[in-house]
């Protein structure tokens, strides 16, 4: 039984789908003192958590028994990536379950800065004052909005300022052009043409790349009375310099969801008559609640299985986003991997991916797969797709990846695995986007599906080979499913024999001790 511990307050419909599995324990630890929580998270398998629980190196630590976190959410800058990564530990987040709130808190914001209606319910309801004349704003209409990221939420911000009549220019470098100009909206480059705009809004990710993209350099170029909404993450926008340009004037309204430091309760900017704030309230509608309970509980619980990692953000690659014929091979490589560190036992110096065609695009999330498979015997679960790079570094292990030249196949891919002992190399393709096969195996041609219990017979191409191979394997009860030869111009054969039982060292030992007999090993996938 896995146990999933829920670190944070999560809506009761995602309790709800954990209490309903058999096979997992739940610890509800929400309302839980962060300094006990440590105590208790040595239990956990799988960690439910949000923007209150910083994952970092302590929760690391106390977390020993961690497969997997769920950032029940969308941001992760509370999160030790590398750290997970470096332990093992899979890291998801929930990045579409509250798209629409925070488009429409964006909506709300942008709106404001706009024509002020806060500020002016807070005169009627709180001074019982009326009067219209202290609060003329400005039209969206024929206005022009930089959005910054043009993602989930920056492409759905897009669509509706343009339904309000706006003229959008979209700045993001990490989209294809067309995605913007699809929508109807421009699609820029140059980030001075976002700072020309009349209103500005942000959705990017808070990253090192995306920090202060915003400071006083940035506001200088702007042209005055700009107005400009966060309801991405804090520090996105430099906040002494949104101070000094509000408090001038250069910034005529400003809204924003988010600060650097939360909760932003005695910041300065709250003194500003020309600023609005809400605190952090874009994912905060009761149907995103619902829905980031729910994809967590199952991310969770699909995690604590080990049946798949939806939104793992320190994986390879998002096998999601693969093509169906490309998904194939990453199964396939790590079976291939595993096939040639059982021909070539002994601790592993160098792995090298070979590939040709369109998969070859694919090569290092194929080294990452390989290199899974390769380690699996002497490593077994303590390896897995988010540390083995790591791990392959500590071992002095080198890696090489490269592209070959075209084969008869439309994409072929080649491991080789070098030891102190010897070097084994396997090839496979894959047909009809999900048929995979071995092709060849230390130069000699095959052809045979990568799974079930294998004999390796090298051997020298001479008469009689096959029927004393069968007389051993017949006289121990063990039936051949499938013998695959493989004939080389070096006088040596290649033979790979399908077995249906397990094939012990007593067996093994008689097929070496045959006079044609090079060598004989034993494989299972």
């Amino acid at each position: 039984m896995s146990t999933i511990i829920v670190c944070d307050a999560i809506h009761k419909v995602g309790f709800d789908i954990l209490a309903k599995e058999s096979d997992v324990k739940v610890i509800d630890a929400s309302k839980t003192p962060k300094d006990e929580l440590l105590s208790i998270l040595p239990e956990a398998d799988v960690a439910i958590t949000r923007s209150s629980t910083d994952v970092n190196e302590a929760f690391l630590d106390a977390g020993k028994n961690l497969k997997a976190i769920v950032r029940a959410g969308v941001g992760v800058d509370n999160v030790d990536i590398d750290g997970c990564s470096k332990r093992g530990i899979v890291l998801m987040n929930v990045p579409a379950a509250n798209t629409i709130a925070a488009v429409e808190m964006t909506m709300c914001h942008l709106l404001n800065t706009a024509r002020k209606y806060v500020d002016s319910c807070n005169d009627l309801k709180l001074n019982r004052t009326w009067k219209r004349e202290k609060w003329y704003g400005t039209e969206l209409f024929n206005k022009t909005l930089g959005v910054i990221g043009c993602g989930n939420i920056g492409s759905r911000v897009t669509t509706r300022a343009l339904s309000f009549g706006m003229k959008v220019i979209t700045y993001d470098p990490y989209i294809e052009p067309s995605k913007a100009t699809n929508l109807g909206a421009k699609y820029t480059t140059n980030f001075d043409d976002i700072l020309a705009c009349d209103f500005i809004t942000i959705h990017t990710p808070k990253t090192t790349e995306t920090i202060n993209m915003i400071d006083k350099p940035e506001l200088e170029k702007m042209k005055d009375g700009i107005r400009i909404v966060n309801c991405a993450r804090g520090g996105l926008i430099n906040e002494d310099a949104l101070l000094e340009g509000l408090k001038s004037g250069k910034i005529a309204y400003a809204g924003i969801d988010v600060f650097k430091k939360e909760p932003g309760t005695d910041h300065p900017l709250l003194d500003l008559p020309n600023f609005t704030a809400t605190p952090h309230l874009g994912a905060n509608t009761l149907e995103s609640q619902s829905n980031i309970a729910i994809e967590a509980a199952e991310q969770a619980i699909s995690a604590s299985r080990g049946i798949s990692y939806p939104n793992a953000l320190n994986l390879p690659i998002k096998t999601e986003d693969l093509p169906d014929g490309v998904k194939s091979y990453l199964d396939l490589v790590s079976k291939m991997s595993y096939l040639a560190a059982q021909i070539n036992k002994g601790p592993i110096k160098a792995i090298k991916i070979e590939a040709s065609g369109d998969v070859s695009n694919y090569t290092d999330s194929l080294l990452t797969f390989a290199l899974v498979g390769a380690l699996r015997d002497t490593l077994g679960d303590s390896i897995n797709y988010v540390n083995a790079k790591f791990i392959a570094d500590e071992k002095g292990i080198k890696t090489q990846t490269c592209d070959t030249t075209p084969s008869v196949y439309k994409n072929k891919v080649s491991i080789k695995i070098i030891t102190d002992k010897d070097v084994s190399s396997v090839s496979g393709t894959v047909f009809n986007e999900n048929e995979q096969r071995i092709i060849n195996i230390n130069g000699y041609k095959t052809d045979f599906k990568p799974k079930g219990k294998m004999i390796l017979f090298k051997n020298s191409d001479i008469p009689g080979v096959i029927m004393n191979i069968s007389s051993i394997l017949a006289n121990a009860n063990i039936n051949i499913a499938d013998f695959r030869l493989g004939r080389g111009d070096d006088g040596f054969a290649l033979a790979v024999i399908l077995v249906d039982e397990n094939i012990d060292k007593e067996i093994l030992d008689k097929l070496n001790a045959l006079d044609a007999c090079i060598w004989a090993k034993y494989a299972t996938i």
